[in-house]
């Protein structure tokens, strides 16, 4: 008897302490990882982005939102992020955001590939024609191919999410730009609100097209991450107006030691500025005919330091670096286009210092020998025994220069020094007879 009773006892206390936690679970807040993105696609961004959606699944997060805002970039970064959205096993909800913000270019496939596209008041989503790095149209067969390619994975992807699939052409081929009321009307987003916690209360309980995801984000507990310092840095400096700097920067640093062995500084400055510049041209897609240019020009510079050219080699080299900045990153697309007036006026700054650097050589070689055993030609002394004279304070090898033999206590002058460092003397007895 005792054992039945003993056994009701313990099951009614474990249903008893079951059901505050039960409760406790149940109220629980969701949480959500908001990742915030307002940099350009590349593949320092796209690794960012990439290891806070892994970060919200692996933390098991009710959510991933990307708040975003950017003018576009590279498509293999962002064909990378957009398989990372697709594959999550977590909802992920792009929000173009804050107002003014933009989702342009490989915007818009990152904004497409979520699983809740929205976007907050006075912003914009479009601009999706891809051009060449002088800002034209991409020509005849390799236009088609490339437009044809980016109309049909725009869309699938909004084909997947029950989104306004057309539009996706227009936004390739005609670069169509819609402001936030226009792209919801269009169903090309799915929401529009003006902040992150009402979007997520909008959101709440709804199930999302493809994947079947039932939303839990009403009141959720919001963890924001921004790009951290690196992240930014290596964003920096993949800047194309930056990298040809470091580039020219490097080749100086480490010429000036190969010349000046030693001084340590210049070449380890140097040594940093290429191996910085040599990153951004792995990131960037570079033009191998502009890289060719730059080192050509930093060759004409150096060469015309040493030859006679009245300056025709470092115009020359000028212009090569110039054009071959602006030709560098040739094909990227237009977020990493080269600043014209920039590289100008940097040319200008090398040339005018340039100039200034080789006036005063050509001033230096032109100047009198104020050092070295050839100062003291011309000046007088007096023979000693053994073929040695004192000249200037100090005791010299010497012979005549009429082959007459010195005669000690005898005034002389010294008229030359031969490589063996021998002076070459006359009697100044002789000099003034004649």
């Amino acid at each position: 008897m005792k054992g039945p009773i003993l056994r009701a006892f313990l099951g009614s206390l474990a249903a008893i302490l079951a059901v505050p936690a039960l409760a406790l679970a149940s109220s629980a807040k969701p949480r959500v990882l908001v990742i915030h993105y307002a940099l350009e696609v590349n593949p320092v961004t796209s690794s960012y982005v990439d290891h806070q959606l892994h970060r919200a699944e692996n933390g098991h997060y009710n959510a991933a939102v990307i708040v975003l805002d950017t003018p576009g970039g590279l498509s293999e970064s962002m064909r990378k992020i957009v398989k990372t959205e697709v594959a999550l096993r977590i909802p992920v909800i792009v929000y173009v955001s804050p107002q003014g913000s933009r989702a342009a270019s490989a915007g818009v496939w990152i904004t497409e590939a979520a699983d809740i596209a929205a976007m907050a008041p006075q912003t914009n989503i479009g601009s999706s024609t891809p051009i060449s790095s002088s800002g034209q149209n991409i020509d005849t067969d390799l236009r088609r191919k490339v437009i044809n390619d980016a109309v049909a994975s725009l869309k699938s992807l909004m084909r997947y999410h029950h989104r306004n699939a057309s539009w996706a052409a227009l936004a390739v081929r005609k670069a169509s730009n819609l402001p936030e009321y226009e792209a919801k009307r269009q169903n090309v987003v799915d929401v529009l609100a003006p902040t992150l916690p009402a979007l997520l209360d909008k959101i709440d309980g709804r199930k999302t097209v493809g994947k079947g995801f039932v939303l839990h984000t009403a009141g959720a507990e919001l963890t924001d991450v921004h790009p951290g310092f690196f992240t930014r840095l290596l964003n920096a400096l993949i800047d194309p107006n930056l990298i040809p700097l470091l580039f020219l920067a490097g080749l100086a640093g480490i010429g000036f030691e190969i010349f000046h062995p030693g001084v340590v500084l210049p070449g380890a400055l140097g040594a940093v500025s290429l191996l910085l510049a040599l990153f951004g041209f792995s990131v960037l897609p570079i033009s191998w005919a502009g890289l060719a240019l730059i080192l050509l020009g930093a060759a004409l510079l150096v060469i015309d330091a040493h030859v006679v050219t009245h300056g025709a080699l470092s115009v020359s080299g000028l212009i090569s670096l110039v054009v071959g900045s602006l030709l560098l990153f040739h094909n990227a697309p237009a977020p990493y286009h080269v600043n014209t007036p920039l590289v100008i006026t940097f040319a200008a700054v090398i040339g005018m210092f340039w100039a200034f650097a080789i006036t005063k050589a050509v001033q230096i070689r032109r100047r009198p020998v104020s050092v070295g055993p050839q100062t003291i030609v011309g000046e007088v002394g007096e023979a000693r025994q053994d073929d040695l004279v004192f000249v200037h304070g100090e005791l010299w090898r010497a012979r005549a220069a009429d082959g007459e033999p010195l005669r000690p206590g005898e005034q002389i002058r010294v008229s030359g020094v031969d490589p063996e460092l021998v002076l070459e003397v006359e009697h100044v007895a002789a000099t003034a007879d004649g």
